[in-house]
């Protein structure tokens, strides 16, 4: 394993040379290696979700588990996106001159050898291992084992571009020994390893925190809320919250506690409840919501809740000024709504609410690298330092000053 992190950061010093334009070309073979084994990669998920049903995982585990034609596809399209993106690297992000003549240039550079720690989502490899390579990284990926098989067949196909390109594999590489004690090992390589990024369960992110050497940046829980003002277009309310929930119900952006206005509850809790049916929604009310509609209780475990399953807790709030102060209690620092047409409203929300992405009159679904313009991301930051939100290329690198002088000395 030394052997291993030691040649990881040698990798490192290669990738930091290749020119932008040989990363897009390699970036864009990345996609077409995909393309092109779409049934072995099918063949090789086929195992994974045999073990799924085995262990008798979860129907959301399964449906992030699984790869189909499409999702094949829309890996590689988010690959040939990154390939497209202006180059992050060597970017002069400010210059100056002082008075002792000196000029300075604050410059983009890699941050290094970043490892990711995650779970079931088997697109997380190719995504992540692209957003690595594109910004000059090496990418030390640690998948779940209920995707062994997915990730192991994709990052061999990649490491096959890298070998055609007479690049070193350790560019891009699966953790060699992917057990617990392998995972700690690797949160201790300081000398090694620049960067951790987890992005799975709650208790996975918290043990990689507590006992990490290294720096991390959580991708951390999803408890994500939309608050539904007294002045909100109903139609609009009804569309975004349904589409916030039931789109997607298995995954960090999606709605967990639903917010209502108690002027408006009357009006559209009734067509709310109307359309979760159609998707088999199991609602959980607070008291005042029972008043309104037929639910299930919600009680104060569920507020604190992200369930990643087809389930929504619901409450009923005075104003937008008790809407933000249960969001303050209960919420994760990721992405938040507020479905009004009150421009005091919005803006009191939008500017007091802590969470890395806030909304107006959308679904908080569109907390996603791709949507957001990046190709897509190495997770979603609940951090504060240094990135927060989807993590894109730029968020992967970080910058050092350049000096130059004339024999300039100091007095």
């Amino acid at each position: 394993m030394d052997n291993y992190f030691q040649k990881a950061k040698l990798a490192s010093s290669t990738i930091s040379t290749i020119s932008p334009a040989d990363k897009s070309r390699i970036l864009n073979e990345f996609a077409n290696i995909l393309e092109s084994n779409i049934s072995v990669i099918k063949d090789e998920n086929k195992k994974d979700l045999e073990y799924a049903k085995e262990n008798n995982l979860s129907n959301a585990m399964v449906d992030r588990l699984l790869l189909n034609k499409t999702r094949i596809l829309a890996m590689a399209k988010s690959i040939k996106e990154i390939a497209s993106l202006k180059e992050p690297v060597g970017r002069v992000l400010e210059g100056w001159s002082v008075e002792s003549g000196i000029t300075i240039h604050k410059v983009s550079v890699p941050i290094g050898v970043i490892g990711i720690i995650y779970e079931s989502r088997p697109n997380v490899t190719s995504d992540t291992a692209s957003l690595c390579f594109k910004s000059g990284n090496v990418a030390i990926l640690k998948g779940g084992k209920e995707a062994y098989h997915s990730n192991r067949i994709i990052a061999s196909l990649l490491q096959k571009v890298l070998k055609n390109n007479s690049l070193p594999e350790e560019i891009i590489s699966l953790l060699p020994d992917s057990s617990r004690a392998g995972v700690d090992k690797m949160i201790k390589m300081d000398k090694f390893v620049d960067l951790i990024i987890p992005r799975g369960g709650e208790g996975l992110i918290k043990y990689v925190s507590e006992n990490s050497t290294i720096p991390v940046v959580k991708h951390d829980k999803g408890l994500c809320h939309t608050y539904i003002d007294t002045d909100a277009d109903i139609d609009m309310a009804v569309k975004v919250a349904i589409n916030a929930k039931c789109r997607r119900v298995g995954i960090c952006n999606a709605m967990e506690t639903l917010l209502v206005d108690k002027n408006i509850a009357p009006k559209v809790l009734p067509l709310l409840k109307k359309e979760f049916e159609k998707f088999d929604t199991e609602l959980r009310g607070c008291k005042a919501t029972k008043s309104i509609i037929s639910t299930n209780v919600a009680n104060e475990k569920d507020f604190d809740t992200e369930y990643l399953a087809n389930i929504l807790s619901i409450k009923i709030v005075d104003g937008v000024k008790e809407a933000i102060e249960h969001i303050s209690k209960y919420g994760s620092g990721h992405s938040e709504a507020i479905i009004t047409n009150s421009v005091s409203a919005s803006e009191e929300f939008l500017n007091k609410v802590d969470a890395a992405c806030v909304y107006l009159n959308a679904s908080t679904q569109f907390t996603d690298g791709g949507e957001f313009g990046f190709g897509a991301e190495v997770g979603i930051s609940t951090n504060k330092l240094h990135s927060r939100g989807p993590m894109g290329i730029n968020d992967l690198t970080t910058y050092k000053y350049k000096i130059y002088g004339n024999g300039n000395t100091r007095k």
